[in-house]
């Protein structure tokens, strides 16, 4: 079976959202163009920003559609990320909150693609 390694958000600026993703990743994109950037992260899976004016063919949705997803190893970590985020001035659609697979927040990015933190919990596995 085929294995998605690849996720594509269409944005508004992908110089804009490039800065964005850069700071929040820690890691300088690979390829960054005006209409398209991309970042190769660990175990090398890819965030491509297509500007939503060029992508071929024209995409019809905007941001808020998905979630783009971040496992983390506690509930503290969970927290210290929303305190983190919160302090970059990323915009809270959820604060940190105990849900029945375990602690999660959900943050938007400039394009309100929605960035999903999480902790699983033991009995949620």
């Amino acid at each position: 079976m085929t294995t998605p390694n690849f996720v594509i958000l269409y944005v508004d600026s992908p110089e804009r959202s490039g800065a964005f993703y850069r700071d929040l990743l820690g890691r300088e994109p690979v390829e960054a163009s005006p209409t398209f950037v991309l970042f190769v992260l660990d175990g090398g899976f890819k965030l491509g920003l297509w500007s939503r004016h060029t992508v071929q063919p024209a995409a019809a949705s905007a941001g808020g559609g998905a979630e783009l997803v971040f496992a983390q190893e506690t509930p503290a970590a969970v927290d210290a990320t929303h305190a983190d985020w919160s302090g970059r001035g990323l915009k809270m659609l959820q604060a940190p909150t105990d849900m029945d697979f375990g602690r999660t927040f959900v943050a938007l990015d400039p394009d309100s693609h929605r960035l999903r933190v999480y902790w699983l919990s033991d009995g949620a596995q």
